[in-house]
């Protein structure tokens, strides 16, 4: 335990800065992730032919390690940022497209027809009636991804990424149990905090769309 004290009494800076970089590459991730597989997921909702394919992809994809994603985008993308950046989102859409497709294609069809009944717009459906039933499983998933990528950044630090993996791997090879708790347990804070903090955006939607 002291070591951990004077750990963060001399570089303390230095842990807030692997911080703010782990988050930097997991929020950019995520992001690129909800950007690409939300659309993804509501044309997959309305084709079976591209439900197939993408879900097909996504499940492929699913049981790719991020690791491997890593080795495999280093000798194209290089070390650092950009390449960890890729594995993250690659391992975020999977659950964000799945779910994305599920919320969008089990929307209630009576509820559909009586939007239609009443002279609504198919825009005005869509933003009225489906993306309001389809946000609690649509966000679950988004939920998922944010404390998969932020628990698998740690990699980040292999190729030279920054974050709170090099805490880690420095423990690792220094042989430092101080180095692995506070790195272990800052990845795990900062995944338990994201996942209360989208919990309580979630219920604060839900309560908006009286859907809670």
């Amino acid at each position: 335990m002291q070591s951990i004290l004077d750990y963060f009494a001399s570089d303390g800076a230095e842990w807030l800065q692997m911080v703010a970089e782990h988050l930097q590459v997991s929020a950019l991730a995520l992001a690129i992730a909800v950007l690409v597989a939300v659309p993804a997921g509501i044309l997959c909702s309305r084709s079976a032919l591209a439900d197939r394919l993408a879900t097909g992809i996504a499940g492929v994809l699913r049981i790719v390690p991020s690791l491997a994603v890593l080795i495999i985008c280093v000798p194209y993308l290089g070390v650092g940022t950009l390449p960890a950046v890729v594995a993250l989102t690659v391992l975020a859409i999977p659950p964000i497209l799945i779910n994305t497709a599920v919320a969008f294609r089990n929307v209630p069809s009576e509820m559909i027809e009586a939007a239609r009944g009443l002279g609504m717009s198919p825009t005005q459906m869509f933003w009225r009636i489906q993306v309001p039933l389809a946000f609690p499983v649509a966000f679950s998933g988004i939920r998922t991804a944010s404390i998969e990528v932020i628990a698998s950044a740690s990699l980040a630090a292999y190729i030279g990424a920054g974050g709170l993996g090099v805490l880690i791997y420095t423990g690792i090879g220094a042989m430092r149990n101080d180095l692995l708790w506070i790195g272990g347990l800052s990845v795990a804070a900062l995944s338990l905090l994201t996942s209360r903090l989208l919990a309580a955006a979630d219920n604060l939607v839900r309560r908006r769309l009286h859907l809670a």
